[in-house]
């Protein structure tokens, strides 16, 4: 997802795969909002692999399982927001992304 979101930010024409699908290149408004998705998507990886134990967070354990769900749920919004784009090839391809990542996080929040 962070290579899609460079690819977005520096104009390659992947847009339908992404932000609803409206626009094939971005405009600035969405590039800079796939900047901060990449500042996300960081985040998110830092958290399942404190979760999964190969990284450390200075959080409780209490908090990461909380961050943990809530990511779960996240990815699970996801899957939902891809299944009713109006971008077919949003829909087609992103849609196994998300539920990938909500099924990934599932998996070690449950660990």
């Amino acid at each position: 997802l962070a290579v899609l979101q460079a690819g977005l930010i520096v104009g390659k024409p992947w847009g339908r795969l992404a932000w609803g699908g409206q626009y094939e290149v971005l405009p600035t408004t969405l590039r800079v909002s796939s900047v901060f998705s990449i500042a996300l998507y960081a985040l998110f990886s830092l958290v399942i692999l404190t979760s999964a134990g190969i990284a450390t967070l200075p959080v409780s354990d209490e908090t990461l399982s909380l961050t943990m769900w809530m990511l779960v749920g996240y990815f699970s919004v996801g899957i939902i927001a891809n299944l009713i784009s109006r971008s077919r090839i949003e829909r087609t391809v992103m849609t196994p992304v998300a539920s990938s990542l909500a099924l990934l996080f599932c998996v070690v929040a449950l660990q």
